[in-house]
């Protein structure tokens, strides 16, 4: 193992040495010096140090391009501004030991800090290896690229069995989301012991980094199920489904550190590893596309209780205008949304996924993702309430739900799951 004091020297005296490399080739050399990361390891500080060394001679362009912040006392990927694109994927944990699952957890982490600052996994010295990193991001940037993971409640406890030691740690409000009226959903696209949801402005990189998250867990973990988003809208402006409506804009109501505070962040009397964090609530939702095309504007806006180009609610001129329930559908999904006097944040994306070989008809339609500090609260109760009434119903069918306590954000040298196993 390289001695580390030796190791340090060496990076000081290469980033004296090369004040004018490339981020990224700055961030490949830290790569190469930190690869022992582990609980506690002085070899994240030491990078972090050649970071701080290496910034000044960045362009204002480059500074730009720094992207989202890995450390922070709460994950990036919740709050942040949304990025174009999304991969979400749940795992199966294939084994039953906390060090295995702790050693998976270094390297998730690794790569996650080397990603959102533009770095790349070093390679192997022998070629006649695999490369360390598939190298399909490599040259793109960063791209906004953030990582949020999320535990589910079988992490925790599984057919009556604490798996991990870890039951008592269990958040408050984590559970299996009941079944609602107008569920058809399917195991393959629900649940999971573990989520990672991962999002950047580039398709590529956000590929990239679920790929490799994966690639990591062969032999520790599994692939339950994963989806691919989208969304696209000018900028500052909320953007649309694809039904053509509005889709967030109540998040608005929420836009300050005290609204997250009281809509987002987990409360302060939940386990200590979920102090910052928050709960991911998961539905994806097939829409009836062909059907919508064909209903009258009218019908469409009524459906949703909300004008279609503009946004704004009904007997009103603009999007963040005031709801008046009362002016509104008594089945509209604005409507009923309102009615529960309920806020959660969205970060929902569209998805498309060819055709629907049983119906012959384009399977697309929203992966709704949202946050919200007690779900039983602020989330169930919608459900249950718009799986009843919603006359949004008509044209939509939910195939996938599940439920995931994301922790909170980390110090530097801190993995994921340190304050959990």
């Amino acid at each position: 193992m390289t001695d580390k004091k030796s190791e340090n020297q060496t990076e000081k005296t290469e980033t004296k040495e090369n004040k004018g490399m490339t981020r990224r080739e700055m961030l490949k050399l830290s790569a190469v010096a930190g690869t022992g990361i582990a609980v506690g390891a002085t070899g994240l500080g030491t990078i972090l140090n050649v970071v701080d060394q290496v910034d000044k001679a960045l362009t204002p362009k480059e500074k730009a391009e720094t992207g989202v912040p890995f450390y922070a006392s709460n994950q990036a990927g919740i709050i942040t501004a949304q990025q174009t694109y999304c991969y979400i994927a749940s795992f199966d944990i294939q084994t039953e030991s906390r060090q295995i699952l702790q050693d998976l957890f270094v390297k998730w982490t690794k790569f996650a800090d080397l990603t959102t600052s533009g770095g790349v996994l070093r390679d192997v010295d022998n070629d006649m290896l695999p490369p360390n990193d598939t190298g399909e991001a490599d040259g793109l940037g960063i791209s906004n690229f953030t990582v949020t993971l999320g535990y589910g409640p079988t992490f925790f406890e599984k057919g009556g069995k604490d798996r991990f030691g870890v039951k008592a740690k269990k958040p408050k409000y984590l559970e299996k989301i009941p079944h609602m009226a107008h569920d058809s959903l399917d195991e393959a696209y629900s649940d999971g012991d573990l989520c990672i949801q991962v999002c950047a402005d580039d398709q590529q990189v956000a590929f990239h980094g679920i790929r490799n998250f994966i690639r990591l867990a062969s032999g520790v973990a599994v692939v339950r199920w994963i989806e691919e988003g989208f969304l696209s809208a000018p900028k500052n402006e909320t953007p649309r489904n694809l039904f053509g409506f509005k889709d967030g804009t109540a998040n608005v109501d929420h836009d300050s550190n005290k609204g997250y505070k009281d809509v987002v962040w987990a409360e302060e009397d939940e386990p200590e590893w979920m102090r910052n964090g928050s709960y991911l609530g998961y539905r994806k939702i097939q829409m009836l596309i062909e059907i919508w095309d064909r209903s009258s504007l009218l019908d469409q806006e009524d459906t949703f209780g909300r004008k279609k180009v503009s946004g704004a609610p009904y007997h009103k001129k603009h999007e963040h205008d005031k709801v008046d329930p009362s002016k509104l559908p008594a089945d509209s999904h604005v409507r009923l949304a309102k009615d529960t006097k309920q806020q959660m944040h969205r970060r929902a994306y569209s998805y498309t996924n060819g055709i629907d070989k049983s119906t012959g008809t384009i399977d697309a339609g929203l992966l709704f993702i949202c946050f919200t500090q007690n779900p039983a609260k602020q989330f169930l109760p919608m459900l249950s309430i718009m799986g009843k009434m919603d006359k949004l119903n008509e044209y939509t069918v939910p195939i996938g739900s599940a439920m995931f306590a994301c922790q909170g954000g980390l110090a530097p040298g801190e993995i994921f799951g340190e304050k959990l196993l």
